[in-house]
């Protein structure tokens, strides 16, 4: 396993604090380190948009509201009823699951737009007329 692929497994934290030290010890490496976790979409938090998605496919967002629930964090306090508290679990479960489900279908649908477009593209450029010799330049006229 590489150097990026352990710092990955250690999350966006280890990056920061590599970010900040190598600024701290030599500006260049630190900006030079800036720029690859940009291109490389590590510094944001969208797929689409730079976003940097856990290895079996989840965003950071969903990561860290799964650890919230583990942990007990924004978890609401007890009704008192029990059915209740399940149902709302649950609810809140099958939510979260569409959310998932709806993000992943908006993922296709910009994929099937970009499809067409490339394709619509590539068509025209096929169907346009080979291009003509520029016309030579007058000749100059006495005067």
């Amino acid at each position: 396993m590489g150097l990026i692929e352990k710092i990955d497994d250690l999350g966006k934290p280890a990056w920061i604090a590599l970010m900040v030290l190598s600024f701290i010890l030599f500006w260049p490496v630190g900006l030079a380190l800036l720029i690859y976790l940009k291109g490389s979409g590590r510094m944001f938090c969208s797929k689409r948009y730079g976003h940097w998605n856990m290895p079996d496919g989840r965003s950071a967002r969903e990561e860290f509201r799964g650890w919230k629930r583990r942990h007990g964090w924004g978890r609401h306090s007890s009704s008192g009823n029990v059915a209740f508290d399940e149902y709302r679990e649950e609810t809140l479960n099958r939510l979260d699951e569409e959310q998932r489900e709806f993000r992943d279908f908006l993922d296709k649908l910009r994929a099937a737009k970009d499809r067409s477009e490339f394709d619509q593209f590539m068509a025209d450029r096929r169907n346009r007329p080979a291009s003509e010799p520029p016309a030579a330049p007058p000749a100059p006229t006495a005067a």
